[in-house]
């Protein structure tokens, strides 16, 4: 099997303020993660999971993205940030959520995975946990950005003026203009030469939501989910939207019950989540033989892929663009 690695950062009204940093942090993350997916001369046979892993790693430590540092701020003004993992071979999957002051949640997700039995924790027991294995916890607020920040203080406004507050921004900075803005995500999903899947998305979830809101990030068949025997997907979008409509797992089925391919399984989703729901998102998907799924129904998504030396990218529908790696 080729190596894939495919990742999204986030889908929603990005400005074209944010477009160029959003790129330049999919392209490194890529970069970075593509290192776990090759096999290499140390006899390293590559690995989906570790691809991942790394690849949204990257993602959380850029302020371009909701998630880590950069993610969006719950009514009190603090990061609560989630995710989760999960490998195709065996389904094994952890997930975190409303941790604080963590750089990496995807990397708690993991240790999770591989170091209990379980598979989801949450809260003070998640945030425990972290802290017993080894994880730094930052001094408080070191994951909140100036664009999170505003992105309150905009959703404040908007709420005491009486207007919907339903899809509330994460994608603001100084430049944007008013208006409804879904929420983003980071995620990627892998497939290595041994044909073994692995999918990873973590969030700061959305702005002005309320504290102890748990969005469909960490849930498994919502904001994540790999099989060896169909495929791995990664979502983006609205949790709320995306939790009822079964996101991820309505992928699946697609490729599993109805024979489509990662695309069309994709689109065809996502559009029929939107037309029932109203709530927009995305997803990027790599099914079991190797083909890719990218679709969003918000106004852009930030997609990326690596496969063969080159890295393909866009923002917006319709448009592709390509460079070396």
């Amino acid at each position: 099997m080729e190596p894939i690695l495919l990742v999204h950062g986030g889908a929603g009204n990005i400005t074209d303020a944010r477009c160029p940093g959003k790129l330049t942090g999919m392209k490194q993350a890529l970069r970075v993660g593509i290192k776990h997916l090759i096999p290499n001369n140390d006899l390293s046979e590559g690995s989906a999971l570790d691809a991942v892993e790394a690849a949204v790693g990257v993602m959380e430590s850029d302020g371009n993205f909701n998630a880590g540092y950069g993610a969006c701020l719950n009514f009190e003004g603090k990061a609560e940030v989630e995710a989760s993992i999960m490998e195709g071979s065996e389904l094994k999957a952890g997930c975190v959520t409303l941790l604080h002051d963590i750089m990496h949640p995807i990397s708690v997700a993991r240790c999770v995975m591989q170091n209990t039995k379980h598979t989801f924790l949450g809260g003070e027991a998640a945030q425990k946990f972290a802290l017993e294995h080894g994880f730094e916890q930052l001094p408080e607020n070191s994951l909140i950005t100036e664009d999170a920040r505003l992105a309150l203080e905009e959703f404040k406004e908007r709420q005491a003026s009486g207007l919907d507050t339903t899809f509330a921004r994460t994608e603001l900075d100084v430049k944007q203009d008013s208006g409804e803005q879904e929420p983003g995500t980071v995620g990627a999903v892998a497939i290595d030469c041994n044909g073994n899947i692995a999918a990873a998305t973590s969030t700061g979830g959305i702005t002005g939501k309320v504290s102890g809101r748990i969005g469909d990030t960490p849930l498994l068949g919502c904001g994540t989910y790999a099989d060896n025997l169909q495929g791995g997907v990664s979502t983006t979008g609205h949790g709320e939207t995306i939790m009822r409509f079964n996101l991820a797992q309505k992928i699946m089925s697609k490729i599993r019950y109805e024979g489509k391919t990662a695309q069309i399984a994709t689109e065809e989703a996502c559009k029929e989540m939107t037309e029932r729901l109203t709530g927009t998102g995305g997803a990027i998907t790599i099914d079991a033989h190797g083909r890719l799924g990218i679709y969003w129904t918000s106004h852009r998504m930030g997609w990326a892929y690596v496969k063969n030396g080159e890295i393909f990218y866009g923002i917006d529908h319709g448009k592709q663009f390509k460079e070396q790696l």
